[in-house]
C-alpha cells in the first residue's frame, strides 16, 4: 500500500511540473506573437517565428531555458551566415541545396553549440529556400523575431514560477527505499517458504532495480539543475548535496540487496551451486533479513527513536546469527551461503547507520515543486 502511495505522489510530482511548462509555453508564445509586430522593418513581415523562439527557449529549468536559448540563436547565426556565403554560387538549385545541408551537417558537430547545432542546416535552409529575392530582409526579420521570442520566453519561465523539482526528487529516494525494503520483505517470505518458493518474482528484480536507481539519480540531477539561476531557491532552501549523499548509500545498498538476491537466487535454484543454508538456520536469517527491511523502510519516518531501535534490533540478530555459525558448522562438506548474506546485512547496516537511510524531515517547503 505504501509503495502504491509513494509511486502515486512521485507521478503527481512528475505531472505537475509538466502542465506548468505547458502553461508558461503558452503564455510565452502568446505575449511574443503580440509583441512581434511592432518590430522594426522588415521584421515585422515574419511575426510567426517569435512564438517559436519562445517555445525553444521554455525548458524545464531557468538555467536550461537560458542556455538552449542561446544556443539556439547561436546555430541560427551560423545557418544564416553559411546561407549567405553559398548565395555566391547563384539561385537556389539541388546542388547548393545539398551543398547547404552537407556543410549545416558539418557545422552541427562543432563542440559547446548543444541544442543549437540542430538549427544550423535548417536556419541555412530556411534563408536559401524562403529567403527568396530577399535574404537580407529575410535573415534580419528571422533572427529578430527568433530572438525575441527566445528572450519572452526566458522572462517567462524566469518570472512565472520557476520550478523546484525538490519535491520530485525526494519522493523519488522515499520510493527507491521502499522498493529495496520490499525486496528484502519478499526474500525474507521466499526462505520461510518450502522450496523452491512459489513465489519468485524477486529473483528477477535486480536490473530493475539497478535501473530505479538510475531514474532517481536523473531525479536528483534535475532538481540539482533546477535550483540554478532560480530565484524561488532563496524562499525553499534544499541541501541538495544531502540528496546525492542519500542517493550515493542506496546506490550502495541496492548493490548489497542484488548481491543477497543472486547468492539466494542460486542457492534455491542453480544446479551447479555448491553452496547452501541450513535448515535450522533459514528462519533466524529470515528474520534478520526482515528487521533490515524495517529499517530502510522506517527512515522514511521521523521518529529518530524507533528507527534507533530498529537498527539496534537488526545489528542484534545479524551478529547473533553470525556467533551461532561461528559456534556450529552443520555442513562441513558444503559452503554456508549464510555468511555472506549476513556479511551484505552488516554492510546495509553500517550503511544506514552512517546516514544513507535516513532522509530530510521534509522534501521541501509548500509551493516547491
Amino acid at each position: 500500500m505504501l509503495g502504491r502511495t509513494v509511486a502515486g505522489s512521485v507521478s503527481a510530482a512528475l505531472l505537475w511540473p509538466r502542465l506548468q511548462l505547458a502553461a508558461k509555453a503558452a503564455i510565452a508564445a502568446g505575449l511574443a506573437f503580440a509583441i512581434a509586430p511592432f518590430m522594426p522593418g522588415s521584421a515585422a513581415d515574419y511575426p510567426y517565428y517569435a512564438p517559436l523562439g519562445a517555445l525553444v527557449a521554455m525548458y524545464e529549468n531557468v538555467s536550461g531555458s537560458m542556455r538552449q536559448g542561446v544556443q539556439t540563436l547561436v546555430g541560427l547565426a551560423i545557418g544564416v551566415g553559411l546561407a549567405f556565403m553559398l548565395f555566391s554560387l547563384g539561385s537556389p538549385s539541388p546542388v547548393t541545396v545539398a551543398i547547404v545541408m552537407g556543410l549545416g551537417v558539418i557545422l552541427a558537430g562543432l563542440p559547446k553549440i548543444g541544442s543549437g547545432s540542430d538549427w544550423i542546416p535548417t536556419a541555412a535552409l530556411l534563408v536559401l529556400l524562403v529567403g527568396g529575392h530577399n535574404p537580407d530582409q529575410f535573415s534580419f526579420g528571422y533572427l529578430l523575431q527568433m530572438g525575441v521570442g527566445v528572450s519572452v520566453g526566458i522572462v517567462v519561465n524566469l518570472l512565472v514560477f520557476p520550478p523546484l523539482h525538490f519535491k520530485a526528487a525526494a519522493l523519488s529516494l522515499a520510493e527507491l527505499r521502499q522498493a529495496l525494503a520490499q525486496q528484502l520483505w519478499d526474500m525474507c517470505k521466499a526462505l520461510k517458504e518450502n522450496w523452491p518458493p512459489e513465489h519468485e518474482d524477486w529473483s528477477r528484480r535486480s536490473e530493475a532495480l539497478v535501473a530505479h536507481t538510475r531514474s532517481v539519480r536523473a531525479a536528483v540531477q534535475k532538481a540539482d539543475a533546477s535550483r540554478r539561476a532560480n530565484p524561488r531557491r532563496r524562499l525553499h532552501p534544499r541541501d541538495v548535496e544531502e540528496d546525492y549523499r542519500n542517493l550515493r548509500d542506496l546506490e550502495r545498498l541496492t548493490f548489497h540487496i542484488q548481491d543477497v538476491t543472486q547468492v539466494l537466487a542460486d542457492v534455491i535454484w542453480a544446479t551447479d551451486h555448491p553452496f547452501v543454508i541450513p535448515d535450522g538456520q533459514a528462519a533466524p536469517l529470515a528474520d534478520a533479513m526482515a528487521l533490515v527491511g524495517d529499517v530502510l523502510h522506517a527512515a522514511d519516518e521521523e521518529d529518530a527513536q524507533g528507527q534507533a531501535q530498529l537498527i539496534e534490533e537488526a545489528d542484534a540478530a545479524v551478529k547473533a546469527l553470525t556467533a551461532r555459525i561461528a559456534a556450529e558448522d552443520e555442513h562441513p562438506g558444503a559452503p554456508n551461503a549464510v555468511e555472506s548474506i549476513l556479511l551484505s546485512l552488516h554492510r546495509m547496516l553500517r550503511v544506514v547507520k552512517s546516514g544513507g537511510g535516513k532522509r530530510e524531515s521534509d522534501p521541501s517547503p509548500a509551493g516547491a515543486s
